[in-house]
């Protein structure tokens, strides 16, 4: 599996923290991570490395993503401008768990200032190993796709 992985400068901590546990936890073996950017602490803007992201799983390309800024907040709105992207902000094992069973979310977005690695790894293990439930999520979920094609 193709999994889209972006940072601004605020989650770029985390986000190199991500990619090692990737790279070293058995969990992840399957995920080929492709990142998005930055590569640096310098100050930039996320919707430069989040909106690359966000298409990439909005077209096929990635199945998933991961994004992380400081807060989670900014890269939360780009996400769902992106059409056909779920993206949740998670800040539990128990969010990330919820965002993958009833909303299918194809986004996780970690607040990077305000977790540790140890918790997003957990999160992270939660989010890719939880199936979407489906039932009475789906209606829900048609809903939200009516709205975006302008039904």
């Amino acid at each position: 599996m193709k999994v889209a992985i972006a940072s601004d400068h605020g989650g770029i901590d985390l986000k190199e923290d991500i990619k090692a546990i990737f790279a070293s936890d058995e969990t992840f073996k399957d995920i080929e991570l492709v990142d998005f950017g930055t590569n640096s602490t310098a100050s930039m803007d996320y919707p430069d490395s989040g909106f690359p992201a966000g298409d990439a799983v909005a077209a096929g390309d990635c199945e998933r993503g991961i994004l992380v800024c400081g807060s989670g907040i900014g890269m939360s709105i780009v996400a769902n401008k992106v059409k056909g992207i779920r993206g949740a902000l998670c800040h539990s094992v128990q969010f990330a768990e919820l965002s993958r069973l009833h909303n299918n979310a194809n986004i996780i977005i970690l607040p990077g200032r305000f977790i540790s690695k140890y918790l997003a790894k957990d999160m992270l293990r939660t989010w890719f190993t939880t199936d979407y439930e489906g039932g009475r999520h789906q209606n829900r979920l048609d809903k939200i796709t009516k709205y975006e094609e302008g039904e």
